[in-house]
């Protein structure tokens, strides 16, 4: 799986989230290869008519009701969205509530990509079994220096710590890939797939960018 993850850069305000998420669509169904968009709350509903699946960027642990300025899982999913990034770097989440909105979002049958910043939060949140760990090392994060050169043993040791879970979580893997050449690094090191996000929203030519990460992940289906 290939998620883009939208973030709140300038980038993609206004109308250009949705031109985005076009693109995304386009090449998708041109490679024949799963792309994943997670773009601002304030405009996800928009997105969603899109053929693409659409992942929240967080949600929260809160019940429907009086939770005033909260995301909560079983509004998003009425919103069309199919999953959800959960514990991300830069929003961060108690063990509790992580567990917990991993339950909740299997329950709604929606994706959980659980992210955590080192082997030992993927070996100890893998056995939660959530759909995917993201590895994302934090100061790694929009460097333009990729996880998958800067510190290949992290995803290797990540692999490992997944598959010890013993079910059916996989790992993806981010941080820093502003390349196909990251990408398919990141695969041949195990990864089932990658979170990114500057790499591509900060592109000057989002087709070209997200084209080239694309190529990996149809060379690594034809092996």
């Amino acid at each position: 799986m290939f998620i883009i993850n939208f973030k709140n850069y300038d980038n993609i305000s206004g109308s250009r989230s949705l031109e985005l998420a076009k693109i995304a669509s386009k090449i998708s169904r041109k490679y024949k290869i799963k792309i994943v968009v997670c773009p601002p709350q304030q405009v996800i509903s928009e997105i969603t008519k899109v053929s693409i699946p659409v992942f929240a960027q967080h949600v929260d642990n809160k019940e429907m009701g009086s939770t005033t300025g909260y995301i909560v899982p079983e509004l998003v999913k009425k919103s069309r969205v199919s999953g959800s990034l959960v514990n991300h770097s830069e929003h961060r989440l108690a063990s509790k509530d992580i567990k917990e909105l991993v339950s909740r979002l299997k329950a709604l049958k929606m994706t959980s990509v659980v992210c955590v910043k080192n082997v030992s939060e993927a070996r100890k949140y893998a056995k939660l079994n959530p759909d995917y760990i993201a590895i994302e090392p934090p100061e790694l994060i929009g460097t333009g220096k990729a996880v998958s050169t800067e510190k290949p043993e992290v995803i290797i040791k990540s692999v490992r710590a997944v598959k010890d879970a013993k079910n059916s979580t996989r790992l993806l893997c981010g941080a820093g890939i502003i390349s196909g050449n990251d990408v398919a690094r990141a695969l041949e090191l195990g990864a089932n797939g990658v979170l990114v996000a500057s790499g591509i929203v900060k592109a000057k030519n989002w087709e070209r960018v997200i084209e080239e990460f694309s190529i990996p992940f149809v060379k690594k289906r034809k092996v």
